[in-house]
């Protein structure tokens, strides 16, 4: 079992618990899936871009990912229905807390002026969203075969009803928030 699991019910949940009041171990915030999502305007084209960002996504996620196609055509960006437009990977259980454990101790830690992360990034229902501008991060990527720099989205989607419990679960996972300026 991923270590991040075990502290999590170890240490996390009922620190939660306590502080939320909560009755029910099952009511603690828990994280659901995590989410990772690039999403390629200039594939439209050049078709080896989706088959570099597969590559890459695979290779970081652990797990093949799914091609995304644009659901609508747009005339004003040149798109039509049915384009390869995209990519993304929904990560759940054991690769999923594998995946977090390495975003958090190995990926986060070697972006360049590190401060912490914007605390900006919640959507009202309790889920978390990162955007990172290069895969580069990871260190599983190598640079030598990196054909472009590619930026990707990547969503916490959790359990908790409000941002506040979102945030303090994360922060109590050792995700680096920087500390809110009023």
């Amino acid at each position: 079992m991923p270590n991040l699991k075990n502290k999590y019910r170890a240490e996390i949940a009922p620190v939660l618990m306590k502080e939320f009041d909560l009755s029910n171990v099952m009511e603690a915030p828990r994280i659901q899936k995590v989410v990772i999502n690039i999403g390629m305007g200039e594939a439209m084209d050049n078709a080896k871009m989706v088959d570099a960002a597969v590559g890459d996504l695979s290779i970081i996620s652990g797990q093949k990912p799914v091609v995304t196609k644009a659901r609508i055509s747009i005339a004003n960006f040149k798109l039509r229905e049915g384009r390869s437009i995209g990519t993304k990977v929904t990560l759940r259980s054991g690769r999923m807390w594998d995946f977090l454990d390495r975003l958090i101790n190995v990926a986060l830690p070697r972006l360049r002026d590190f401060r912490g992360l914007p605390p900006t990034g919640f959507d009202g229902r309790g889920n978390w969203t990162l955007g990172l501008r290069d895969q580069l991060i990871f260190p599983e990527i190598d640079y030598d075969k990196i054909d472009k720099q590619r930026g990707m989205e990547i969503t916490v989607v959790t359990s908790a009803p409000t941002d506040e419990q979102a945030r303090r679960l994360l922060t109590l996972m050792g995700m680096p928030f920087k500390a809110r300026v009023s």
